[in-house]
C-alpha cells in the first residue's frame, strides 16, 4: 500500500486491533494457523464481509440467519456508510474496513464473502485464497476468462475452499437433469436453450445515485482499482458507482450478471462441458433511444457449440420479459424442469423406444410415466422424475469448509461456467467469433477442431 493511500483512507475499527494486523504483519502462514484453530468442530467459522452494497448485505443477512454455524467477525466497503450500517448490524462485535487487505489480515478471519463489482472478484479472491480463507464470491467468478483460470489455479494450489454464487449451481433439478443425460435418458444432446428475462420501463440497473463524499468517506480510487490494472482512472462518476453493470470497465452486462446464472444450471446437465466456438449479438432496442448513458446491451444472444456438434442458446433482456423455457433436447427426448424436479417428453420418432428406457433405465428408476391410450396401445406422454438431491448454496459451502471437500459450484466448474459467459462478451465487442482450444486452454484465431 502506498503511503499517500494509507494517510487518505479512514479505517473503521470497532472494538481493539492488535498492531500485527494494523501493519499487515499477519502473514499467510499466521492467516492458516488462525483458521487451523478457529474451524475447529466445536467453533463458529469468522467471516469477514468484502463489499456490502446491495448483494453484499443482503448475502450478510443471510448468513446471519445461520448465526448457529458462522460469526461476522469484519466488515469492508470503500464507502463508509455501508461499512458502519453492517458493523451496527452486528451488534458492533465486528470490525470495519475500507481496504480489503487490512482484513484479510485480521485474525480470526476464516472465511470471507466477496461481493464487490465484478472487476474486483479475481485479485480479492486470489488474495483471500493466498491468505488462508476459504471464499465465497459473487457471481460472476471474474470478469475475464483469463482471470477465471488463475482462480482456479489458486484454488488447487491452496486447498482453498471456493464456492461462487450462482445459486442455480446447487438446483437439485439440474443436478438430477444431468444424471438423466449422463444416464442415456434423452439420447445425445442436440441443443440446449436458456435466458433471464426482465422489463423495467426506467432501465434495469438504474439504481438509486448514492450519496457518496469522494475523498471524504468514500475511497474512489480504491473502487476503481487502476493501481491494480483493474479499470482505467477517471474522474469520480456517481453514475458508473451506483450503476456500475452499465459499464463495460466493471461489469459483462446481461452476460455476467444474468446469463452466468443460467449458464451455471445447464452446465449441470452436460458435464460442464467447454465449447469450441461463442458467437453473440444483441443490443439496445429501447435504451439506446432514452440517452442513459449505458454502454453494454439490453438485448444479449450466445451461441455456444461444442466439439461434439451440440449447441447452446442463450438469450437475455431487459425490455421484454416474455422469454423461453430453460431446455435441454436431445435425440430421444426433450428435458425441461417441472415444479420440484425434472420432465422428460419423448420425440415422437421415439415412443416406442423411450417407454423402454423408462422401464429399464437406472436414471428412470422411481419416477412416474404419463401415458395415454391409443387402442391397444399404451403411449408415453411424458416422465416426470423428482430430484434426487437438493443443496443449500450457503450451507454447501460452510458444510464443505468443515470437510475440506469441493462445494457445488467450486472453482474449477466457475471456471467452466466462466469461458463461455467471457468469450460472448469478446465476440459481441468484436463482432466476431472466438474460438477456444480445449486441450491448450486458450482463445485460438481459427477453428482447432476443422
Amino acid at each position: 500500500m502506498d503511503q499517500d493511500q494509507r494517510t487518505s483512507r479512514r479505517t473503521f475499527v470497532f472494538g481493539s486491533l492488535t498492531a500485527a494486523a494494523m501493519t499487515g504483519a499477519a502473514t499467510t502462514g499466521l492467516a492458516r494457523s488462525a483458521q487451523a484453530a478457529s474451524t475447529q468442530a466445536n467453533s463458529k467459522i469468522g467471516l469477514g464481509f468484502i463489499g456490502v452494497g446491495g448483494r453484499g448485505s443482503a448475502l450478510f443477512r443471510e448468513f446471519q440467519q445461520r448465526s448457529d454455524r458462522i460469526e461476522i467477525v469484519a466488515v469492508c466497503d470503500v464507502w463508509d456508510r455501508r461499512t458502519e450500517d453492517r458493523v451496527r448490524d452486528t451488534g458492533g462485535r465486528a470490525r470495519g474496513y475500507r481496504d480489503y487487505r487490512e482484513l484479510l489480515a485480521q485474525p480470526g478471519v476464516d472465511a470471507v464473502v466477496i461481493a464487490t463489482p465484478d472487476h474486483w472478484h479475481s485479485k480479492q479472491t486470489i488474495d483471500a485464497m493466498r491468505a488462508g480463507k476459504d471464499v465465497y464470491c459473487e457471481k460472476p467468478l471474474t470478469l475475464y476468462w483469463e482471470q477465471a483460470k488463475e482462480v482456479a489455479q489458486v484454488s488447487r494450489e491452496t486447498g482453498k475452499v471456493l464456492q461462487c454464487g450462482a445459486g442455480s449451481g446447487s438446483d437439485g433439478n439440474w443436478w438430477t437433469a444431468g444424471e438423466i443425460i449422463k444416464g442415456g435418458g434423452i439420447g445425445p444432446v442436440i441443443w440446449l436453450q436458456g435466458g433471464a428475462f426482465r422489463n423495467d420501463p426506467n432501465g434495469d440497473w438504474n439504481w438509486g445515485i448514492q450519496p457518496c463524499k469522494p475523498g471524504v468517506d468514500l475511497d474512489w480510487d480504491l473502487w476503481l482499482g487502476h493501481k491494480f490494472g483493474l479499470a482505467p482512472k477517471r474522474p469520480y462518476d456517481a453514475e458508473r458507482y451506483s450503476r456500475f453493470r452499465k459499464y463495460w470497465d466493471y461489469s459483462g452486462g446481461l452476460a455476467t450478471d444474468l446469463l452466468y446464472h443460467v449458464y451455471a444450471h445447464l452446465a449441470l446437465s452436460i458435464g460442464h462441458d467447454l465449447p469450441y466456438r461463442v458467437t453473440a449479438n444483441g443490443g439496445q432496442p429501447i435504451h439506446n433511444l432514452q440517452n442513459d448513458h449505458r454502454e453494454v446491451p439490453t438485448l444479449f444472444t450466445i451461441q455456444a457449440d461444442y466439439p461434439n456438434q451440440s449447441t447452446c442458446f442463450m438469450i437475455g433482456s431487459q425490455e421484454c420479459d416474455d422469454g423461453i423455457p430453460d431446455t435441454v433436447r436431445g435425440q430421444k427426448a426433450v428435458l425441461t424442469p417441472g415444479g420440484p424436479g425434472m420432465i422428460v417428453r419423448p420425440q415422437n420418432a421415439f415412443r416406442g423406444p423411450m417407454m423402454e428406457l423408462a422401464q429399464s433405465l437406472e436414471c428412470y428408476k422411481g419416477a412416474e410415466l404419463i401415458t395415454h391410450k391409443d387402442g391397444d396401445r399404451t403411449v408415453l406422454d411424458e416422465i416426470r422424475v423428482s430430484p434426487r438431491f437438493a443443496y443449500d448454496h450457503l450451507g454447501n459451502w460452510l458444510d464443505c469448509i468443515r470437510s475440506r471437500q469441493q462445494p457445488t459450484m467450486n472453482a474449477d466448474l466457475a471456471y467452466r461456467v466462466m469461458v463461455p459467459i467471457a468469450l460472448s462478451v469478446i465476440a459481441y465487442r468484436t463482432g466476431r467469433a472466438v474460438y477456444f482450444d480445449r486441450e491448450k486452454q486458450a482463445v485460438v484465431g481459427r477453428n482447432p477442431y476443422s
